[in-house]
């Protein structure tokens, strides 16, 4: 990143979070960085609450970019933030030399199969239009799945994390691919049989989690998490933070409010114990 657009970044941060980039002294301060949405819900809604009963003062700072959120958090505008999966927070740390470190998975929202003009996935056939993303990340994602379900063939050693096209070594049931922006397929729907969403992009677009006629069995690659600065691991607000995640009250939130959603290892745990 050049010297200039990291500055209009900070400056834009600066106004964004009204302070400036110190880190905030009073250890009971958490300002907690993330993309406007369920992540953000799941915070308002089970996280913030837990955390100032005992005491926290919360403030929550919604971003509309991918970008500006591990900046902030390294140069200590954030003290976390929870918008990406392992994959990203790895990649996007070792170009940038940022020293940043994931610190819980949470409930995540699975990539998936909607359609208008089917109620099953037994009416595929040849020429059966199938939307799905073109970045790399979530066509490798959806492309797995289709290899799962048996529509296509992905050739033996493929990549699940990197898997293009490219790997498609037999079109099983003579599909015809159509790769979108991952933000235009809900609006695709009208023109496909089948399109690929992913979770974020189909609550906004209205769509439920529970309409999708099969969702990705989510790989730990994907999966978010809370990231936060490499050096405060184990601070307290960091291990009140990941505790206020594996707790029953949040579970409870979790079950009430995102349904559909693909539960942390920690989540299904409590769940089965409480059976």
């Amino acid at each position: 990143m050049t010297i200039t657009r990291r500055s209009i970044i900070l400056t834009a941060l600066t106004l964004a979070l009204g302070s400036g980039f110190v880190h905030a002294k009073d250890p009971k301060d958490i300002t907690i960085g993330t993309s406007a949405g369920p992540y953000a819900d799941q915070i308002k809604l089970g996280i913030k609450p837990i955390l100032e009963k005992q005491g926290y003062k919360v403030k929550l700072v919604e971003f509309n970019d991918y970008i500006q959120p591990n900046f902030a958090l390294a140069e200590g505008s954030l003290d976390a933030n929870v918008f990406q999966h392992i994959v990203y927070l790895k990649k996007f740390a070792l170009e940038h030399k940022l020293a940043l470190t994931d610190l819980i998975t949470i409930p995540t929202a699975p990539i998936a199969i909607y359609s208008k003009k089917h109620k099953t996935l037994d009416d595929v056939k040849e020429g059966t239009t199938v939307g799905l993303p073109n970045d790399p990340t979530n066509q490798a994602r959806a492309l797995v799945l289709l290899d799962q379900l048996g529509w296509i063939k992905l050739r033996a050693s493929f990549d699940p994390v990197r898997a293009s096209e490219k790997d498609i070594a037999f079109n099983t049931k003579k599909i015809k691919l159509l790769p979108l922006e991952a933000a235009q397929l809900p609006r695709s729907l009208g023109d496909t049989d089948y399109s690929f969403i992913n979770g974020n992009y189909a609550l906004a677009s209205g769509l439920k989690l529970t309409e999708a006629l099969v969702a990705e069995k989510i790989s730990p690659n994907y999966i978010n998490l809370v990231a936060i600065r490499t050096a405060d691991k184990d601070k307290q607000f960091a291990k009140d933070l990941a505790a206020a995640y594996r707790s029953r009250e949040f579970l409870d939130i979790t079950n009430k409010h995102f349904a559909g959603y693909s539960k942390p290892d920690y989540q299904q745990a409590l769940q089965t114990a409480a059976k």
